[in-house]
């Protein structure tokens, strides 16, 4: 190839990458929304419906409601690209972005005119734990590795205020989703348990848990919403619309799949201080998982 032939290749790619098709990025037909993997999922999906028909009005493109086995796949689909949106927990989100720093967080769950919420420490009624210092030497439920109010941010909270070390002072036993933790606690199968307490409000309004028979120990500090984060590659008027469909979301039919009241901007810098609590716990964010 001479210098000419050489210089027109060149041209040619750099009118190829410039086009519509490379400057717009990917647009695919069929959006995939993952919803967090923090009840049955079965469960889930059915109470999402609503968010499905929604999403595809509003889009005009098909949606598929995707619920993973737990948080660890959940964050491999988005590292892989086999999902486009998800509704990823705090803590699971910060430890998908250290994995796929291409992903954005778009808007965040507004609950009672807060983007933030609570975990809830309990203890079976009338048990052995009565208040956090009778945790020591005690079996403690959590749910998921990753989840941050049924993990991360309780275990910091036990660390911080009663001093106990979930390596030395007491039994961690991870149970998956939340409502697991609820239930378990209330059998009495562990003395003492956390997870989020909107999660916890809405088993006891379901009449899932019986509040007679758990109490509160106490309430972490606040923790920055769950976040809906979508692949960065996608086509730019993509982008726009799914976080306008989310930012102007109202119905509360479509809204009961995130349990909040709405949806406001956010970034990833909102999630600093669980990247914070990650590194008071010690925790490898590129190896958790």
């Amino acid at each position: 190839m001479n210098r000419r032939q050489h210089l027109l290749s060149l041209a040619v790619l750099a009118t190829a990458l410039s086009s519509p098709v490379f400057a717009q990025g990917k647009d695919p037909a069929k959006l995939r929304v993952a919803l967090l993997p923090d009840e049955n999922a079965a469960t889930l999906i059915q109470n999402a419906q609503p968010l499905k028909l929604y999403l595809e009005q509003t889009l005009k493109k098909d949606v598929e409601l995707i619920v993973t086995t737990d948080y660890s796949s959940m964050i491999e689909a988005m590292r892989f690209g086999r999902i486009e949106v998800a509704y990823f927990g705090p803590f699971s989100y910060v430890l998908a972005k250290s994995r796929a720093p291409n992903i954005e967080p778009f808007a965040v769950g507004v609950e009672r005119g807060s983007p933030t919420y609570n975990s809830i420490l309990i203890a079976t009624a009338g048990g052995p734990v009565k208040s956090l210092a009778d945790i020591k030497g005690q079996p403690f439920a959590f749910g998921d590795q990753a989840s941050t109010s049924s993990h991360l941010a309780p275990r910091a909270h036990l660390l911080k205020k009663a001093g106990l070390d979930g390596t030395k002072d007491y039994k961690p036993v991870h149970l998956g989703a939340h409502d697991a933790v609820a239930r378990a606690v209330q059998a009495g199968q562990v003395p003492a348990g956390a997870l989020s307490k909107a999660i916890f409000d809405t088993l006891v309004t379901k009449g899932t848990i019986d509040a007679s028979k758990v109490v509160q120990l106490d309430l972490s500090a606040p923790i920055p919403n769950y976040p809906m984060v979508m692949q960065g590659d996608l086509a730019p008027g993509l982008k726009q619309a799914i976080r306008a469909a989310f930012l102007t979301m109202k119905d509360k039919e479509v809204l009961k799949a995130f349990r909040v009241d709405g949806f406001a901007a956010t970034d990833d810098k909102a999630y600093d201080v669980l990247r914070e609590t990650a590194t008071l716990l010690k925790l490898d964010l590129a190896k958790t998982k």
